[in-house]
């Protein structure tokens, strides 16, 4: 069956679901890709992601061994995600000179806190739909806590976009200016914790962290602001996205995995390009 004549068949939700969850999913690709790309704090939000795992094995673990019986991933993934935000957070405004360690160590031993729960798991835990997504299964609970997380961006992107383009651009002149930087960069780090959580669904773990800086980086090529580079790397997204979810269809194709190629391919097409002109 062609993607487009199961898109509208009744009996397969499941590919309107994935193609819904793209489009919510390109908004967070979009708009906080760019301020990670800008703020080239990528890093930290990939630590994030990494040690996301650890909170899932965890949470699989307690769930198959009825310690917190019907205990979701997600949950445990949140857990993870805002511990390693606060450590991360206080590490990076308290002891810049350790914050490369704290992200390496944050970054392996949650995946391996992870690895170890799955593997210890009665029965069988795959964690490969954890590591490399499948938007496939996403549900209508992660569309709608998609829909809630892209509201809640939005409206803080608009509210406080003079605030967030001075310490994206300048961190120690916005000080200067009266500009709160490091409570900016807490709540960013923390929305950008949540939307990990959210996201490993659609690519997952270990290819989100390329979804929030390829589309913004293809963007930032093309934009002049960063308000602009927002709307531009949202555009992108939806075109990797949903260009990712029918080549992955009709070639049956893990869809993760194949969204993340189409946006490096162009990434890496736009790099050249501008490389070649301006040689």
């Amino acid at each position: 069956m062609s993607f487009i004549a199961a898109l509208f068949d009744p009996s397969m939700p499941f590919v309107r679901n994935a193609v819904l969850a793209g489009v919510l999913a390109s908004i967070l690709f979009g708009v906080l890709g760019s301020i990670v790309t800008v703020k080239r704090i990528a890093g930290l939000a990939g630590a994030i992601s990494h040690a996301v795992l650890g909170g899932i094995g965890l949470a699989i673990f307690l769930a198959a061994k009825n310690i917190v019986p019907g205990m979701p991933p997600i949950a445990g993934a949140l857990l993870f995600a805002v511990n390693a935000t606060a450590l991360i957070g206080v590490v990076s405004l308290k002891a810049k000179q350790r914050e490369d360690t704290v992200i390496n160590a944050l970054w392996a031993i949650g995946m391996s806190i992870g690895i170890l729960f799955i593997a210890k798991t009665p029965g069988y835990a795959d964690p490969m739909s954890y590591l490399f997504g499948n938007i496939l299964l996403v549900s209508t609970r992660d569309i709608i806590l998609l829909a809630i997380l892209d509201v809640i961006v939005i409206v803080l992107a608009w509210r406080f976009y003079p605030q967030i383009e001075a310490t994206a651009f300048d961190e120690e002149f916005s000080r200067t200016r009266g500009v709160p930087a490091d409570t900016v960069f807490l709540v960013l780090l923390s929305i950008t914790a949540i939307a990990v959580v959210l996201l490993q669904t659609f690519v997952g773990i270990v290819m989100v962290i390329a979804m929030l800086t390829l589309p913004a980086g293809t963007a930032g090529y093309f934009s002049k602001n960063l308000s602009g580079m927002m709307v531009s790397a949202t555009v992108f997204s939806l075109i990797f996205s949903l260009t990712g979810l029918l080549v992955s269809w009709q070639m049956d194709l893990p869809s993760g995995a194949v969204v993340v190629l189409v946006a490096g391919a162009v990434f890496l097409l736009v790099s050249a390009l501008r490389i070649r002109k301006l040689a």
